[in-house]
């Protein structure tokens, strides 16, 4: 309001009497929750550009600087190794790069009765992408992940449900995979460095007590309560800012039968989604190997998943959009500690990042775009729900 108007209004108020005045600091009244709530959505924007801005500014310094450094070698050396690459490995790369996504489709149907294959990848790459823009982006993917979901007319009970035991799913894996590094290393008899050793142990601490988060929310009502309305404080605004057809009780009120959905999506869904996440992450191991191996560097498959074991735990660092540089810094130790060529690696770490982080960002804005082009194609065919 200009201040020309804050004059006008005490003037007219001072010339109607008592009961204009009264009026107007009612109307003033009613007014002021929505001007707050303007003002915490504008301060909300600013912090979320900062927040983007910082992340982003911090991913290039620690892939420009913190790369090079910690591979022992220079951008002029690791880009000779990718200029070498031909046209024949840039598309079988891309090939197990959407191979993988595809598998990743089995674990998303598995957490939703009725989403097609087709669908899954839609979701996967648009939330992806989303999630890749911002450092601890993940609510940000969810919100969009949320927003497709209802769009072809799932109930919010079922995709709260979906994003849960699937987000569960997730970083269950990426926990257990340093265990599954050590092991390989330990009955292969191969050395492991400390850092390898570590980030195994924290890995399996991390997934032990999420695992037991887990088991709880189904056992314990208060623990499923508490869990929605944690999940309701991340991702609700977002949600409703991204889906006006919400039915307004937003995630904190599908808890109410949370437990018992959780137990029927994993009795149900366990299997797809656990082939669906070991395809994914076995062929992106495939991925990882084939840009390494592209680049000239030679290990061994056990000190090979070892690396790629870190770079997947790294991966769940929200620091940077998708945890950028600081997966590729933390897989550059592991690998010079093996042993591998440093500027080889360094050249592979970047292969492998251009097709897991920055290829997603024009496929999610591909998926989004067939999503808004077909999304009422799939509105009338939501499955019967219980």
């Amino acid at each position: 309001m200009t201040p020309g108007g804050e004059q006008r209004r005490a003037a007219e108020a001072s010339d109607t009497g008592p009961a204009a005045a009264d009026a107007d600091q009612t109307t003033g009244a009613s007014a002021t929750p929505a001007t707050r709530a303007r003002g915490d959505q504008r301060r909300s924007w600013w912090r979320t550009a900062l927040q983007a801005v910082l992340g982003t500014a911090l991913a290039v310094a620690l892939l420009v600087w913190g790369l090079p450094y910690f591979a022992e070698t220079s951008w002029s050396a690791l880009l000779a190794h990718l200029d070498a690459l031909s046209w024949g490995n840039t598309i079988g790369l891309f090939v197990l790069m959407v191979v993988a996504l595809w598998c990743y489709t089995f674990t998303l149907t598995g957490s939703l009765a009725g989403l097609t294959h087709p669908q899954a990848l839609m979701v996967n790459v648009a939330g992806s992408a989303a999630g890749n823009l911002l450092p601890g982006g993940g609510a940000m993917g969810a919100a969009a992940t949320y927003g497709m979901y209802r769009s072809w007319g799932f109930t919010p009970r079922d995709i709260s449900t979906s994003l849960i035991v699937s987000g569960v799913w997730n970083v269950l894996g990426r926990m257990a995979l340093p265990v599954l590094g050590i092991s390989v290393l330990l009955i292969a008899g191969e050395p492991m460095p400390p850092g390898v050793a570590r980030g195994g142990a924290v890995g399996a601490l991390l997934g032990l007590g999420l695992l037991g988060w887990f088991v709880a929310v189904i056992a314990s009502e208060r623990v499923a309560t508490t869990t929605g309305h944690v999940l309701d404080r991340l991702i609700g605004p977002l949600v409703r800012r991204l889906s006006r057809r919400s039915d307004g009780h937003g995630v904190d009120g599908l808890v109410a039968d949370l437990r018992s959905r959780i137990g029927h999506v994993v009795e149900s869904g366990w299997l797809p989604m656990t082939f669906g996440l070991v395809g994914f992450f076995g062929f992106q191991y495939l991925l990882f190997i084939m840009c390494l191996r592209a680049t000239g560097v030679e290990l061994s498959l056990a000190h090979f998943f070892a690396a790629f074991a870190v770079g997947r735990l790294l991966t769940a660092v929200g620091v940077t959009p998708g945890g950028v540089g600081v997966t590729e810094a933390g897989t550059a130790i592991a690998l010079v500690g093996f042993g591998a060529a440093h500027a080889p690696a360094a050249a592979g770490i970047v292969l492998f990042t251009l097709y897991t982080h920055l290829l997603e960002l024009p496929l999610g804005a591909l998926g989004a775009l067939i999503w808004w082009l077909t999304k009422g194609r799939y509105a009338d065919r939501r499955p019967a729900t219980t």
